[in-house]
C-alpha cells in the first residue's frame, strides 16, 4: 500500500510539473492560480530544474556533448555519425545540425529563463502565501540564481571574448515571463552589470535564510527534520554556496580577479553550524566507493533518474566496451597529450580511476570517460543519489579558482590541498614559482577534471588567461565568440 501511495503522489507531483513546463499561459488567471499556494512556488522551482536538466541543456548538450564539442574535446573522424558534433568541432557554424543545436540550447536556456522571471515576479505579487517569509526568500534566491547561472551562460556561449575583444556582441537579458516576448539587448559591459545584480540579488535573499545556515549538506539529504520538504536536498538546487562559488566563476570570466579570489575564499573557508568546513573536495572517498561523478564536493548538481540509460551509450563507459561513429571519446594520442605536462608522480587518483578502455573493430584503443557510468548489475545500485548527478558546480573548480587568483605563496598552500586530494603526497608537490607557471598549470587541468561537464570551451574563451599562457587573444575569434586554441582546422564563419 506504501508502494501505490508513493507512485500516485509522484505522478501527482510530475503531472503539476510537467504543466508548469509549458510557460506560456493561457491567461493572466493561470498565473495567478499558479502562484496561489506554496505548493505552486516549489513546483514552478522545480519546473526550472526539470528544464534545466533536459538534454537539450545541462542534462547533455551543454555538459557532456555540444559544448564539449566546441571545445575540440572528443575525438572526431568522417565516419562519425553524430553530425552536430563533427560540425560544431570544425566550427562551421553553416550547417544544419550545428544550427539546429545552437538553436535548441539557446531555447532551452531562456526557457528556464522565463520559468525563473515568474517566480520572480509572483514572489513579489503574491508572496504572502508563504507562512514563513525566509520560505519566501529561499525561493525568489533560487529564482534569481537559475537566471544568472543560464544568463552566464548566455553571455559565455554567445558573447564576445571577455578580454580583448575584436567583435562587439550585444544580448538579451530576459525579465520577461513569456517565450512570446522579446526581451532587450544590452552590451558587454551593462550586461554583466545585470549578471552581477542578479547574483547579489540571490545572496541577499539566501544570506540566513537558507536551511544550510542552520544545518549540514549531509542532514539536508534526508537526516535531518526541517520546516518544509521542500528544503531537503540543498545541493540539487542553487543554495547560497553554490551561488557564492557562481559569483566566482562569473567573476573570473569577466576578468575580476581580485573578486573571482574573495569569492572563492568565502566559499572554501565557510564553516557549517558545527564549525566544520562547509564543504571539501571528495575525489579520494568518492573515487573509492565509485562515484566519479564527485557528488559530496558538488555545491551544485542536477538530478537525472535516467542518466545511466543514455550517458553511457553516448560516452560508453564500463571495462568491456566498444568504441562506435555514434560515441563521444578521445583517442590514446589525445589521452597522452592531455597528461603529457605531468610527472608519473602528478598524475593522481583521476588518470588511473575516472578513464575506461573501448575498442574499435580495429582494435585500435579509445579513452572513455567514466564520470556518468557505474556498476548497476545491482538492481538496486542504479536508485543510489550518489550516482544519478550531473555536477554543476564543485569544489574542485572553486579551489583552481582560488589557486588562479591568489597570491603565489597562498596559492602554492591551496595547491597542495589540491593535489593531495587528487591522491598526490604534499611531500612529491613542488612550488609554483611564477604566476604564469600556476596559469598554465590551472588551464590544462580544467580540462582534465572537467571532461563532459561543459567548462573548457569557456575557459578558452577567456582572453585573460589565454594571454597570460603566451596565447593571443585574436585567435579563432569567430560566430561563437572563439575558437578553442586547440584547434587543427581553422573555419570561420559569418554571425
Amino acid at each position: 500500500m506504501k508502494y501505490i501511495v508513493l507512485i500516485f503522489a509522484v505522478a501527482f507531483c510530475m503531472v503539476s510539473c510537467n504543466d508548469w513546463l509549458d510557460v506560456r499561459p493561457d491567461t493572466e488567471q493561470k498565473d495567478h492560480d499558479q502562484f496561489s499556494s506554496v505548493t505552486g512556488f516549489f513546483d514552478a522551482l522545480t519546473g526550472c530544474y526539470m528544464t534545466m536538466a533536459n538534454r537539450d541543456a545541462y542534462g547533455e548538450r551543454m555538459t557532456m556533448s555540444n559544448v564539449e564539442s566546441l571545445a575540440n574535446l572528443w575525438a572526431v573522424s568522417d565516419d562519425m555519425t553524430r553530425l552536430a558534433d563533427k560540425e560544431l568541432a570544425k566550427h562551421d557554424y553553416s550547417k544544419d545540425n550545428a544550427r539546429d543545436a545552437i538553436a535548441k540550447m539557446y531555447d532551452k536556456l531562456f526557457n528556464v529563463i522565463a520559468q525563473a522571471n515568474m517566480i520572480i515576479k509572483y514572489a513579489d505579487e503574491q508572496g504572502d502565501v508563504f507562512a514563513q517569509e525566509s520560505m519566501r526568500k529561499v525561493v525568489q534566491g533560487e529564482a534569481y540564481a537559475i537566471r544568472a547561472y543560464c544568463q552566464l551562460d548566455v553571455l559565455r556561449l554567445f558573447g564576445q571574448m571577455p578580454q580583448h575583444a575584436q567583435k562587439q556582441v550585444s544580448l538579451p537579458y530576459s525579465f520577461t515571463t513569456s517565450v512570446y516576448e522579446m526581451p532587450a539587448y544590452y552590451d558587454f559591459n551593462a550586461y554583466a552589470e545585470l549578471l552581477k545584480k542578479d547574483i547579489a540579488n540571490a545572496l541577499d535573499l539566501l544570506k540566513d535564510n537558507d536551511p544550510l545556515f542552520e544545518h549540514t549538506f549531509t542532514e539536508l539529504n534526508g537526516s535531518v527534520n526541517v520546516s518544509d520538504n521542500h528544503l531537503f536536498f540543498r545541493q540539487s538546487r542553487l543554495n547560497y554556496w553554490a551561488v557564492k562559488a557562481l559569483e566566482a566563476r562569473m567573476l573570473l570570466y569577466l576578468g575580476d580577479k581580485t573578486g573571482a579570489y574573495a569569492a572563492a575564499r568565502a566559499v572554501i573557508d565557510a564553516k557549517d553550524k558545527n564549525g566544520n568546513p562547509v564543504m571539501t573536495m571528495s575525489g579520494r572517498n568518492d573515487i573509492a566507493l565509485g562515484h566519479m561523478a564527485y557528488p559530496n564536493e558538488c555545491l551544485f548538481y542536477i538530478s537525472k533518474h535516467d542518466l545511466l540509460d543514455y550517458a553511457t551509450k553516448l560516452l560508453i563507459g564500463g571495462s568491456k566496451s566498444n568504441y562506435g561513429e555514434s560515441n563521444l571519446a578521445i583517442s590514446k594520442a589525445m589521452f597522452d597529450e592531455l597528461y603529457a605536462d605531468l610527472s608519473v608522480e602528478y598524475r593522481g587518483n583521476r588518470y588511473s580511476n575516472c578513464w575506461g578502455n573501448a575498442q574499435t573493430s580495429m582494435q585500435a584503443p579509445y579513452r572513455t570517460v567514466m564520470k556518468y557510468w557505474w556498476n548497476d548489475e545491482n538492481e538496486e545500485s542504479g536508485k543510489y543519489l550518489n550516482y544519478q548527478i550531473i555536477p554543476m558546480l564543485r569544489m574542485s573548480e572553486v579551489y583552481l579558482i582560488a589557486i588562479e587568483t591568489a597570491p603565489l605563496t597562498e596559492a602554492n598552500t591551496l595547491f597542495k590541498t589540491y593535489m593531495e586530494e587528487h591522491g598526490v603526497s604534499s611531500i612529491l608537490v613542488k612550488d609554483f614559482t611564477s604566476t604564469d607557471e600556476v596559469r598554465t598549470f590551472v588551464l590544462n587541468e580544467y580540462r582534465r577534471e572537467f571532461y563532459a561537464e561543459g567548462q573548457m570551451f569557456y575557459t578558452y574563451n577567456a582572453g585573460a588567461r589565454l594571454l597570460s599562457s603566451g596565447m593571443s587573444s585574436r585567435q579563432g575569434e569567430t560566430c561563437m565568440s572563439c575558437r578553442c586554441p586547440r584547434q587543427n582546422t581553422i573555419q570561420t564563419s559569418n554571425s
